[in-house]
C-alpha cells in the first residue's frame, strides 16, 4: 500500500499544479508533440467547456478525490477498520473510471491530449491495478455484497412469486447446463477467494474450505461440476437410494420466511444408485464429494432385512462404477420416509445389524452417518456409542429436518407452521438443537468421531459458532435460499476474520475450543 500511497500524492501533486494554472490563467508548457504525431495541446484540453463540470474545474474534483483517498489509504494503514479499505477500493474503482471517460473525451471529441491530464489518468489506472492486487480479500467482500443486494432486492422476490420445488429445479438445472460452459469455468473461477486459513486435511481429503453443500439440494447429483465455483469446500449429493423414488405427494417443498425456514417432504426423491453412478462416474470432481446413501422409500421394504439389503445394495451400485466420490453418507435419520413406522435404525439392535452390514463391504472411503435431532438426550447418546464402536464410521451430520411434532420451538413463526400439514422442517429452528447435540457428541468422542454440523447456518458467526463448539465441517441449504447463492463466500471470507481475531493460523485450531480449559 505504500506505493499505492506516493503514487496517489503523486496524483494529488498532479492536480494541484493544473488548478494553480487554472486559476493563474496561464496554459502549462506541453511538449509531448515534439516526440509523437498526435496532436497535444495542453490550452485546448485545459480551456475547452469539458474541463470544467457543474461550475467546478475538473483540476479541483482531481485535487479533492486524490486528497480524500490518500486520507483513506493512510487510515486503512494504521487501524483495523474495514471501511476504510473498502472505500480505498470504491474510490480507486470509481478515480479509474472517471479518468477513462476523461482520456476519451480528450481523444474522441477534443482531439488532443493534455500531458498532465494523461499523467492523472495513468496513474488513477496504475492505483487500481495495485489495489486490486493489495486489497483483494476486500475486493471479493464488496462484489459478495453486490451480489447480495441483487439477490434480495431483485431475483429472490421473483422467485417466492413461484412454487418452490419449480424454482429449485429450474435452478438445479441452469446450474447443471452451464457447468461446462467458458463462461462458468473461466470467469467463475476468478471470483473465488481462497485463503490458506481455512484448509484443511481431514481423514485423508483435502477441503479448501469447511463449508458444504447438505444432502437434500442435489439429489440427482447434477451440480458435482457447479458448486465450486460458488465457493463449496465440498458438497453431499442424494440422498440417493438403491431404486428410483418420484417423491412423496406435493406440496414437497414450502417457506417459511418468518422463521427462516424450509418445509421439505421430498422422501429421498431419485433416479435411483444405477442412473447416478453411472452418469458421475468418469468425473473428475474439483471439490470433495460425498454421496448420501438411504433405504428406497417403498412401502415394498417392510422389515430391517429388507431395508438393510437395500442400502447395502446401493453401496455396492456405486462402489462397482468406482465412482470418485470422497466419502459416503448413511442417511438413517430422514423423517419424511413411508415405513417410519416399521424401519427405524435408532433401536441400537437395528443399528448394529447395518453397520455390521456396511462394515463387511470394507469401504475404503469414510462414511459418516446423518444423525437425528428430534429424539432425546438418551436416545441420541446411544446411536452415537452404537457408532463410536465401528471403524467404518469416521464421523456424523448433526443433523437432520426438525420434526413437525416439535411446534413449542420458539423459531417457528406459528401461523407459518399452521400453513403446513406435512413434511419436517429445516433452517433457524433446527439451529439450537444442532448445536447441543455437536456439543454432547464432541466432548465425548471428539477425538474418534468428525463432527459435520448442519442447521440454521445463515452467517459466518453461525458457522464459526459450530466449529468452536466441535464441528470441523458444516453443510448448509437454507441460508443459501434465503441469502442468496453468494452466502457461500461471505461465510468463508467472514470466518477469515473469525479466526484471525481469535488469534487461529488455521480453522483447524478452532474446532472445539469453546471446551479448551
Amino acid at each position: 500500500m505504500i506505493a499505492t500511497l506516493f503514487l496517489t500524492i503523486l496524483g494529488l501533486a498532479d492536480s494541484i499544479y493544473l488548478t494553480f494554472e487554472h486559476y493563474s490563467n496561464v496554459i502549462p508548457p506541453c511538449t509531448l508533440n515534439r516526440f509523437l504525431t498526435i496532436l497535444s495541446d495542453c490550452g485546448l484540453v485545459l480551456r475547452s467547456p469539458y474541463s470544467v463540470m457543474f461550475g467546478i474545474p475538473i483540476a479541483v474534483i482531481g485535487v479533492v478525490s486524490y486528497s480524500i483517498l490518500s486520507i483513506a489509504i493512510i487510515l486503512s494503514l494504521t487501524t483495523d477498520k474495514k471501511i476504510f479499505r473498502y472505500w480505498v477500493v470504491g474510490h480507486a474503482i470509481i478515480g479509474a473510471l472517471a479518468s477513462l471517460v476523461f482520456m476519451y473525451i480528450q481523444l474522441g471529441i477534443i482531439k488532443s491530449i493534455c500531458i498532465y491530464c494523461t499523467a492523472s489518468a495513468l496513474i488513477s489506472f496504475i492505483v487500481v491495478i495495485l489495489v486490486y492486487g493489495q486489497l483483494k480479500k476486500e475486493r471479493y467482500e464488496m462484489h459478495e455484497t453486490v451480489y447480495k443486494f441483487f439477490y434480495q432486492t431483485i431475483l429472490k422476490p421473483f422467485y417466492f412469486l413461484f412454487d418452490p420445488e419449480f424454482v429449485h429445479e429450474r435452478m438445479v438445472d441452469f446450474g447443471q447446463a452451464i457447468s461446462k460452459t467458458f463462461l462458468i469455468q473461466f470467469i467463475g473461477s476468478k471470483l473465488i477467494y481462497k485463503d490458506k486459513s481455512l484448509r484443511q486435511k481431514i481423514l485423508g481429503i483435502n477441503f479448501e474450505n469447511p463449508v458444504g453443500l447438505a444432502a437434500g439440494f442435489d439429489y440427482d447429483a447434477k451440480l458435482t461440476n457447479t458448486l465450486y465455483y460458488l465457493d463449496f469446500g465440498f458438497q453431499t449429493a442424494g440422498t440417493v437410494t438403491a431404486h428410483p423414488y418420484a417423491g412423496n405427494p406435493p406440496p414437497r417443498l414450502g417457506r417459511l420466511p418468518n422463521s427462516k425456514s424450509l418445509m421439505v417432504n421430498k422422501g429421498f426423491k431419485n433416479q435411483g444408485s444405477l442412473v447416478i453412478s453411472e452418469k458421475i462416474k468418469n468425473t473428475n470432481f474439483k471439490i470433495p464429494v460425498g454421496i448420501s446413501i438411504g433405504v428406497t422409500n417403498s412401502r415394498k421394504l417392510s422389515s430391517i432385512e429388507d431395508a438393510v439389503a437395500d442400502i447395502i445394495l446401493a453401496f455396492k451400485v456405486f462402489e462397482k462404477s468406482n465412482v470418485k466420490n470422497s466419502y459416503y453418507e448413511l442417511n438413517i435419520s430422514c423423517p419424511n420416509l413411508l415405513n417410519t413406522d416399521k424401519i427405524s435404525f435408532y433401536p441400537p439392535k437395528n443399528l448394529k445389524r447395518l453397520l455390521e452390514s456396511v462394515d463387511k463391504l470394507k469401504l475404503k472411503k469414510p462414511v459418516f452417518v446423518k444423525m437425528p435431532i428430534e429424539e432425546t438426550d438418551r436416545v441420541f447418546m446411544r446411536i452415537i456409542d452404537e457408532l463410536a464402536k465401528h471403524k467404518t464410521i469416521k464421523g456424523v451430520v448433526i443433523g437432520n429436518l426438525y420434526h413437525r411434532n416439535y411446534k413449542n420451538n420458539d423459531s417457528f413463526d406459528k401461523k407459518e407452521l399452521a400453513r403446513f400439514r406435512t413434511g419436517n422442517f429445516s433452517g433457524k429452528p433446527c439451529e439450537p438443537r444442532s448445536n447441543e447435540l455437536i456439543v454432547k457428541t464432541y466432548k465425548k468422542y471428539g477425538d474418534k468421531l468428525v463432527i459435520i454440523g448442519t442447521g440454521g447456518i445463515f452467517s459466518a458467526a453461525d458457522a464459526y459458532k459450530k466449529i468452536k463448539l466441535g464441528a470441523s465441517l458444516v453443510q448448509l441449504i437454507t441460508g443459501m435460499i434465503y441469502q442468496g447463492p453468494q452466502l457461500i463466500s461471505q461465510i468463508n471470507l467472514g470466518l477469515i476474520d473469525l479466526i484471525k481475531k481469535d488469534g487461529f493460523k488455521n480453522i483447524g485450531e478452532a474446532v472445539g475450543s469453546l471446551h479448551s480449559p
